[in-house]
């Protein structure tokens, strides 16, 4: 079924798939450009475009994250944001250059509330469904990007990529190796980044993230 004929955006929420839109064959290129058009769940309808992501094919690690939030959702870029410049900073200071890695989401809209019209909008986690109906194009991703490295970033991407049960606490700073999306993956669980900005101890939960950091550059050695 073409994308133009999908019924996925009106389908119940057990139909909600990405799958009719992602093309058979072709690059990152060719995959960014059908995602932008992706009409396999309703988040597209309030969202201001479809954020893919960004980097280079030959990446030997990817990063994977919840979703965009306001700034990338408004730039179309992934982690342009707030996090993004932490998780930069971090990924350096891990002894990982940034731009030699490939970050995405696992859900490519911004999903938010509003208390008022033209209010600021206010971030509101995807459901589990809503994470399986974008799963397509994280499997595309990874079969075009190879990773030799997963890095997790938080509960949601966790339950995206390893199943509802995932807990972050447990399993952060560890590597795990489980298969993805039918390929055996390497994957190094962290907390997200928009995490330590909120938490009380900002240097504290900073230095924790750096660290994970270190064990997921440390496996690449």
């Amino acid at each position: 079924m073409s994308p133009r004929t999908s019924p996925a955006a009106a389908a119940p929420e057990d139909a909600y798939t990405a799958e009719p839109f992602v093309p058979a064959r072709g690059g990152l290129a060719a995959l960014r450009r059908a995602a932008a058009g992706c009409r396999g769940c309703p988040l597209h309808r309030d969202a201001t475009q479809t954020v893919f992501g960004a980097g280079s094919a030959d990446a030997r690690v990817m990063l994977v994250g919840e979703q965009p939030g306001d700034q990338e959702d408004r730039q179309g870029t992934p982690f342009v944001g707030p996090a993004g410049r932490l998780l930069d900073r971090a990924l350096a200071e891990a002894g990982l250059d940034p731009s030699e890695a490939y970050v995405t989401n696992a859900v490519k809209h911004f999903k938010f509330t509003r208390a008022e019209p033209r209010k600021r909008r206010i971030h509101k986690a995807p459901s589990l469904r809503e994470m399986t109906a974008c799963g397509p194009w994280l499997a595309a991703e990874l079969a075009v990007v190879e990773p030799e490295l997963i890095v997790v970033l938080g509960a949601t991407a966790g339950k995206a990529l390893l199943g509802s049960s995932f807990r972050v606490g447990e399993v952060r700073g560890t590597v795990l190796e489980r298969e993805i999306h039918g390929r055996p993956e390497r994957l190094v669980p962290t907390v997200h980044p928009s995490s330590v900005l909120r938490a009380d101890d900002r240097e504290g939960a900073y230095r924790g993230l750096v660290s994970d950091l270190e064990v997921a550059v440390s496996a690449l050695s």
